[in-house]
């Protein structure tokens, strides 16, 4: 048996930075929902930070998506 150990390592390193991007956009989609939580309490209106948070559900969906697609085909 022999092991590519090239093609194991780019598969770790694309798998590593995809998984942390990930991570990082559904952060930022918490801290806009966050932000318009904030910013109804104080009595003002925050539809940027909600239409941002949905956004970045929406990428985030759309990966993982694309991820199960690129399986199950």
């Amino acid at each position: 048996m022999k092991i590519d150990w090239a093609a194991l390592g780019s598969v770790f390193g694309v798998s590593l930075v995809i998984t942390v991007a990930l991570v990082g956009l559904f952060t930022l989609g918490i801290v806009g929902l966050s932000k318009q939580e904030s910013a109804s309490a104080t009595g003002g209106s925050a539809p940027l930070a909600r239409t941002g948070a949905y956004a970045c559900f929406a990428l985030c969906a759309a990966a993982v998506a694309y991820g199960i697609y690129l399986i199950v085909a």
